[in-house]
C-alpha cells in the first residue's frame, strides 16, 4: 500500500490533515485526490467559532407543548433515521468495511452522518478517529455527537453568496454544506436560525436569533447528503472505458431532479419537493411550531418526520437503547415509515386469462408503478431490494407454483429462474480477469465494497414519473430497458411489466387464484452475512462505542448479525399487491387506497391494493 498525506482545502476555516491509500485492490486511485485536497475539501470545514448546539437546546421551545397532536419538531425529529444516523448499527458495521478498504476513508462517511462531531473535528487525528472512536458521549443517550444531523446543524446551512476562492455558494452532494458561523442582525448574539418563516413587523417574533431562508423550503438543501459521489474513483462503463466521471454511489437528489416532481406543472401535475413527501404539512387546526404558541400554522408547519423505506433499524434502536427514552418517537417513525412503503411509493396490477386448462401453462403480467419522486428503491444501494412475489393456488387454497418466495426463519429469498428483484449491483471492475464488473468474490460469495466499486453491473429500479435520465451515465438503467412514454419523448415510464409462466399440474382443482405482492428490504441476508464476514476475516476490533450498559465483545458486524437474527431478520415490508381469480372464481379484494385508484400517468383505473402488514403498522 501506498499513502499520501493530503491537507483540507480551508473554505472558512483552518485545514486538517490526514492520510489515505493511493493503492487499493490492484488499482490506482486517481491523483487528483491529492489535488482536491482530501476527501472532503468543500463547504465549511473543522473550526466552527460558534460550535454546533446539542438537541436539548432546541427541545425547550420546540416539543413537549402539544399533547394532542404529534407534530412537534423536536419529537417528530428524534425518533428518525436523521435524528439516530450516527446509531445505526448498519453505518457502524459498513464504516469498518470502508476503512479496511481504503484506511482513513471514514472520514469521508462520518461527514454525513455526525456533522456535528465532523466540524468540531472529532472524525480524524489527532482530535479524533476516522472509526467514530473520538466522538462525545454514549451511543445509548440522548444529546451528543450520536444524535447524527441535528436541529442546530440543518438550521444553521445556507448558501454562501462569498464562497473562498474556488468554491461554490452551494453544494448538491457529499455533506458538503456551508454553515452560518457569523453573528446574526437579529436580537442576541450567535448565528441565525434559519427557517421557512418571515416576522414582517416582530410579530410572533422568535427569542433567539432567525432568518428566513428560502434554501429550508427548496429541495436543494436534501441534495448535502442525498447524492453520494465517490472522492477517490472514477466510473467505468460496461465496455471497460473509464468515462473521468467520478464514481456516483448514490443519486436520489439527483433521480428527484430528473423527474416531473421538480418541474413546477411538470407533466400535468404541480411541482412536489422532497419535503412535500418526507416532511408533510400539518393539517390539524390549530397547530403551532413553538411552545409560545402565537402563530397557528396549520398547512405551513412542516413536520419533521423525515420518514423514507427503514422500519426495521427504529425498532432495533427502541429495543436496544431504551436509556434514548424515545420509545413512542421511534414507533412514530415506523408508522410513518409503513404509511410511506403502502400508501405514497407504489402500485402493483395484475392480469391474466379468464379460464385456464389444467395440464397447460397460465400465463399472467404484473405491472409495478413508481409513485415516489425518484427510483424505486432508491438510497444506499447495497442490500437494499424491492422484489415481486407471485402465488397460485388452487380452489382449496393450496400452493402449487411460487416466484420470489422469502422464508423468514431464515432470511432466505428464493433465487427462482422467473423472480423480478428491484435493485442496483454496484461492482468493481476486473481488468485483469473477467473484463466485466465484479459483484462477487472468489468464492461466489456476493461482496459490497462501497469505497471501492467503480462500475455498475446493473441497475433495473423503477424509475420516477418524467424521468429523463435515460442516457445519463449516472443515473440511466443498467442491464435493462425502460421504454420512452412515447417515441423520441426522451422520457422513460415510471412502471415496469414482468410476464410469468405458471405450469398449472394436471386435476388442479379450479377456480385457480393469482395474487402478486411487492416486498421492500431494508438490508437483505447476503448483505449482513458480508458484513459480518468482512469483519470475522479481518479481524475487526471490538466495538469502542460506548455504551451505559457497557461495552460488547464483539465487532460491530458481530453486533449488527445478532440484531439481525433478534430482530426478525430485517423483515420485508409488503408494499402494494393484487390479486385475480381465474375461471369466474370470486375474490375478495381488500379496498384500494385512494392515492392508488389511479396512476399518475393517464389516469388509469388500477386493479390492486396497498397491503397492511396482518395485525398492526408496528409489529
Amino acid at each position: 500500500m501506498e499513502y499520501f498525506n493530503a491537507t483540507r482545502r480551508t473554505g472558512r476555516n483552518s485545514g486538517w490533515c490526514f492520510s489515505f491509500v493511493l493503492v487499493v485492490a490492484g488499482f490506482v486511485l486517481p491523483a487528483s485526490v491529492a489535488s482536491a485536497g482530501g476527501v472532503t475539501p468543500d463547504g465549511t470545514q473543522p473550526g466552527l467559532t460558534h460550535p454546533i448546539l446539542e438537541p436539548m437546546n432546541c427541545q425547550l421551545c420546540h416539543g413537549e407543548f402539544d399533547d394532542d397532536n404529534n407534530i412537534e419538531p423536536y419529537p417528530t425529529w428524534s425518533g428518525s433515521m436523521m435524528a439516530n444516523s450516527a446509531r445505526d448499527p448498519l453505518f457502524w458495521a459498513a464504516l469498518d468495511v470502508a476503512n479496511n478498504d481504503v484506511p482513513g476513508i471514514g472520514d469521508f462517511c462520518l461527514r454525513c452522518h455526525t456533522p456535528s462531531a465532523w466540524l468540531a473535528g472529532r472524525s480524524e487525528p489527532p482530535a479524533g478517529s476516522v472509526d467514530g472512536c473520538g466522538l462525545l458521549g454514549n451511543l445509548d443517550e440522548p444529546n451528543n455527537d450520536f444524535d447524527g444531523v441535528s436541529c442546530h446543524l440543518c438550521h444553521r446551512m445556507m448558501v454562501n453568496e462569498n464562497p473562498p476562492p474556488g468554491q461554490d455558494e452551494v453544494y448538491f452532494e457529499n455533506g458538503s454544506f456551508w454553515i452560518d458561523d457569523e453573528d446574526c442582525t437579529t436580537p442576541g448574539s450567535g448565528p441565525c436560525r434559519r427557517g421557512p418563516y418571515d416576522y414582517p413587523g416582530g410579530a410572533g417574533e422568535p427569542p433567539h436569533q432567525w432568518e428566513f431562508s428560502e434554501y429550508h423550503v427548496d429541495s436543494d438543501i436534501c441534495g448535502n447528503c442525498h447524492n453520494i459521489t465517490s472522492p477517490l474513483l472514477t466510473l467505468i462503463d460496461e465496455n471497460g472505458d473509464d468515462t473521468g466521471i467520478p464514481y456516483p454511489i448514490e443519486r436520489t437528489f439527483k433521480e428527484w431532479q430528473q423527474s416531473d416532481y421538480a418541474i413546477p406543472d411538470g407533466g400535468g401535475n404541480s411541482m412536489q419537493s422532497c419535503q412535500a413527501c418526507h416532511m408533510p404539512d400539518a393539517t390539524e387546526d390549530p397547530v403551532f411550531a413553538c411552545v409560545f404558541q402565537e402563530t397557528n400554522r396549520t398547512g405551513d408547519l412542516p413536520v419533521h418526520q423525515f420518514a423514507g423505506g427503514n422500519t426495521w433499524v427504529p425498532q432495533v434502536l427502541k429495543g436496544e437503547y431504551p436509556a434514548l427514552d424515545r420509545a413512542d418517537e421511534f414507533d412514530a417513525t415506523v408508522a410513518w415509515a409503513f404509511d410511506m412503503l403502502q400508501n405514497r411509493s407504489a402500485v402493483v396490477e395484475l392480469t391474466a386469462p379468464e379460464e385456464v386448462t389444467p395440464g397447460e401453462m397460465l400465463d399472467v403480467a404484473v405491472r409495478v408503478t413508481n409513485l415516489s419522486g425518484h427510483k424505486l428503491p432508491t438510497g444506499y444501494t447495497e442490500g437494499r431490494r424491492v422484489w415481486l412475489n407471485v402465488q397460485a393456488r388452487d380452489a382449496e387454497g393450496d400452493l402449487f407454483w411460487e416466484s420470489g418466495a422469502y422464508d423468514a426463519a431464515t432470511g432466505d429469498l428464493t433465487q427462482d429462474e422467473q423472480i423480478k428483484i428491484y435493485q442496483a449491483k454496484p461492482g468493481i471492475w476486473n481488468a485483469n480477469g473477467t473484463m466485466e464488473c465484479d459483484v462477487a468474490d472468489a468464492m461466489g460469495r456476493p461482496e459490497f465494497h462501497f469505497v471501492l466499486n467503480n462500475c455498475q453491473a446493473s441497475d433495473n429500479r423503477i424509475p420516477p414519473l418524467g424521468f429523463t435520465g435515460g442516457d445519463d451515465i449516472e443515473t440511466r438503467p443498467v442491464g435493462y430497458t425502460y421504454p420512452e412514454t412515447f417515441v423520441g419523448s426522451g422520457v422513460l415510464v415510471n412502471y415496469d411489466l414482468t410476464d410469468y409462466q405458471i405450469p398449472v399440474p394436471a386435476n388442479t382443482p379450479l377456480p385457480l387464484t393469482v395474487e402478486a405482492t411487492l416486498n421492500y428490504q431494508t438490508m437483505s441476508k447476503e448483505y449482513v452475512e458480508f458484513l459480518r464476514d468482512q469483519a470475522i476475516e479481518n479481524s475487526f476490533p471490538d466495538d469502542c462505542l460506548p455504551r451505559t450498559d457497557g461495552l460488547p465483545n464483539m465487532s460491530r458486524a458481530e453486533i449488527l448479525y445478532d440484531f439481525w437474527e433478534r430482530y426478525d431478520r430485517s423483515p420485508p415490508v409488503n408494499m402494494a399487491g393484487a390479486m385475480v381469480g381465474i375461471d369466474g372464481s370470486a375474490v375478495d379484494i381488500p379496498a384500494v387506497s385512494p392515492v392508488g385508484m389511479v396512476l399518475l400517468a393517464g389516469g388509469l383505473l388500477v386493479v390492486g391494493f396497498r397491503r397492511l402488514r396482518r395485525g398492526s403498522l408496528i409489529p
